[in-house]
């Protein structure tokens, strides 16, 4: 095995893959990294059973070829390189990498014990990588974080007709995000998936300039896995068991109070005001008729207290209070310049919107409800 390329497609390329490898394994094979050249093309490919992902580089192929090396050690290596072009090849047991008189020789890893790759599934349809890239981030904010829960870490991702639906909950709060995809020629039906949030938010991070990003799905195999594809990246993600359950009941807030107050003011009055909160200590909002909103937070002699300009309506008045963490990670998923807080008071369930900037004819009215935000609000008011 021997190629030639250039540093920064070298780097990028070992830079996608390694992302893939486990922190920790007990399989040795699984923290290397699988170098394959031919036909002009490098293919480097990281995998942990949970994740495959192979990126493709150009490259000048003398002789093409396998071979399987510590990917973070390899990384390592390319991040100082000199610019420029790379050699390398296999020198027996020894994979070395020179470039511009720096030469580096580092030892491979068993190919033989390597576990088989998974295929790739069929392309099923495709979706703008920047709305991808936004709406998984959005509704992973929601995700559970406790492993010992794996239902509640995921990412539910729903395909009926040319709507994408992603939702996620770790029982606390509940994100959904809905958009545009466009099926493909063998989509049929509707598409129930829970993905790793984790992962998913990684791949839709790394394809977020690709333009369009492949979705790959083949029924035919029970749906065990699904495929991402953009530019010179392939990812494919093995499926987490169950699915989330249903929001439509938790979404429906009829009687509630409705509050509409200014985005990024309102997270900046959250960060603002709970720093003199303990941990875990919630912040209270009292949204008022008038016109306004007061926040609150902490006990005894260490307060904080902010007025901010806010509308309400089905109600003279409304107390409720939040976790500040959960709270901020809903209102900074919005990227409206307004949210719309609809409230059924203290201990109970509250949902958010975006709202529009007021600038048209449809302005002032929540943006479709394509994504939005279920918070429970805290029992006992501070």
């Amino acid at each position: 095995m021997e190629f030639r390329i250039d540093r920064t497609a070298f780097a990028e390329a070992v830079g996608r893959s390694v992302r893939a490898l486990p922190a920790r394994t007990p399989v040795p094979v699984l923290g290397g990294l699988l170098l394959e050249a031919g036909a002009g093309r490098l293919a480097v490919t990281g995998f942990d059973f949970e994740a495959a992902v192979r990126v493709e580089a150009e490259a000048q192929v003398a002789v093409p070829g396998r071979v399987l090396v510590l990917g973070r050690r390899l990384l390592d290596v390319c991040r100082v390189l000199p610019d420029g072009p790379v050699s390398c090849a296999l020198e027996g047991s020894r994979f070395t990498v020179e470039a511009d008189g720096t030469r580096f020789g580092l030892s491979t890893l068993p190919l033989a014990e390597y576990p088989a790759l998974p295929t790739a599934p069929a392309p099923y349809g495709t979706v703008d990588a920047a709305a991808f890239a936004t709406a998984v981030a959005q509704v992973t904010v929601a995700a559970g974080r406790d492993d010992t829960l794996p239902l509640l870490t995921g990412v539910q991702l729903r395909l009926d007709g040319g709507e994408m639906t992603l939702s996620a909950s770790d029982r606390y709060r509940y994100a959904v995000r809905r958009l545009e995809w466009k099926p493909g020629a063998a989509a049929d039906g509707v598409v129930e998936a829970l993905l790793p949030s984790r992962r998913l938010l990684d791949v839709a991070r790394s394809l977020g300039r690709c333009g369009d990003v492949v979705i790959g799905w083949d029924p035919a195999r029970g749906g065990g896995l699904i495929g991402f594809e953009g530019g010179p990246t392939r990812t494919a993600l093995r499926l987490l068991d169950g699915r989330l359950p249903a929001y439509k009941s938790l979404f429906d807030m009829a009687g509630a109070a409705v509050a509409e107050v200014e985005c990024e003011g309102l997270a900046e009055a959250v960060r603002r005001v709970a720093v003199v909160a303990e941990a875990n200590s919630p912040v209270r909002l009292d949204f008022s008729a008038e016109g306004s909103v007061m926040l609150r937070a902490g006990f005894g002699d260490d307060v904080a207290a902010q007025r901010l300009p806010a509308t309400l309506s089905g109600a003279d008045e409304v107390p409720v209070a939040f976790n500040p963490a959960y709270l901020l990670d809903a209102l900074t998923s919005f990227e409206s310049p307004r949210v719309r807080l609809e409230l059924l008071g203290a201990g109970q369930r509250a949902l958010l919107h975006g709202v529009g900037d007021g600038g048209g004819a449809g302005a002032g009215t929540a943006e479709a409800g394509t994504h939005r935000h279920l918070l429970m609000s805290v029992k006992q008011l501070v």
